[in-house]
């Protein structure tokens, strides 16, 4: 009773959160109908992914019984291993398109001078929208680094659940709605990003929708080890905490780093704190329950 209690709430608190973002979207957030472009969404994605890893996991890790030498260690490598997949996706493209360093020079990082009237045009007849240039390579491994640490996350969302699980059932069932709620935002960030970087909504939604999947193993998991697995589930913490700044500092920021009129600034600024604000209150309600 307790291990289907735990696969069907999972599975709600992974997928459901993500097509509860999916619909919000399709509701016009984000395309502009409502007045939210992508500009806001990805400022508000990297203000939710940068407080989810500082204001939820690492304070979750650090209240474990590691170490801080050995999070903080986990911290860096996970930084580094990004940077080395972000170097592998961009080599791989390079070579693929015979693509040599200036050409990757002047494409990958042409987004990033909001100045150039040319290249804006560019981008639009690409279909890319404002403010996104030809960095293929790197909003790709930017994709990719954002489902690997998804899938992290998600794992370890899954271990809680179960936990929380064991203990109470009723426990289980607001743990696994405070997790929902905690990811809705995030997937929205993620949908922007895979949808950025592929133009394709249906594939961004079925890889993401894959990730959430994840929860549900690691509630199966964390039902059966729960025991030996908590030991591991803070250095689980600081790997996803890794894959998120990393993905915000280097693949989001960057594109909204542009010359901008003060009203412009100003709600990149507002969204980038709303996403702040909205993951910060859900954890404190979360650790509050």
């Amino acid at each position: 009773m307790v291990l289907i209690a735990v696969i069907l709430a999972t599975l709600a608190a992974g997928i459901g959160s993500v097509w509860v973002a999916a619909l919000l979207m399709r509701a016009g957030w984000g395309d502009g109908r409502t007045g939210i472009g992508p500009q806001h969404l990805l400022s508000f994605a990297a203000g939710a992914l940068l407080a989810t890893a500082f204001m939820h996991l690492l304070p979750e890790a650090f209240e474990s019984q590691a170490g801080a030498h050995e999070l903080f260690a986990t911290l860096l490598v996970g930084l580094v291993f990004f940077f080395l997949l972000d170097k592998a996706e961009l080599w791989h493209h390079g070579h693929e398109h015979g693509v040599g360093p200036a050409h990757d020079h002047e494409h990958g990082h042409g987004h990033g001078h909001g100045g150039d009237a040319a290249h804006g045009h560019a981008h639009q007849d690409h279909g890319h929208g404002p403010g996104h240039g030809h960095g293929h390579g790197s909003r790709s491994s930017g994709g990719w680094a954002l489902l690997t640490g998804d899938s992290v996350h998600c794992f370890g969302d899954g271990i809680l659940i179960a936990s929380a699980f064991l203990a109470d059932i009723r426990l289980g069932a607001i743990a696994a709605l405070a997790v929902l709620a905690h990811e809705v935002p995030h997937h929205m960030g993620d949908l922007v990003v895979l949808r950025q970087s592929s133009g394709n909504r249906r594939g961004a939604l079925v890889k993401v929708s894959l990730a959430g999947a994840v929860t549900a193993l690691g509630g199966i998991t964390g039902y059966f080890l729960v025991g030996e697995l908590q030991d591991w589930l803070p250095y689980f913490l600081a790997i996803a905490s890794s894959s998120f700044v990393y993905v915000a500092l280097a693949d989001l920021i960057p594109q909204l780093q542009k010359r901008l009129t003060a009203m412009q600034t100003f709600a990149q600024i507002a969204w980038l704190a709303a996403g702040m604000t909205v993951v910060t209150l859900v954890s404190g309600l979360a650790h509050s329950h």
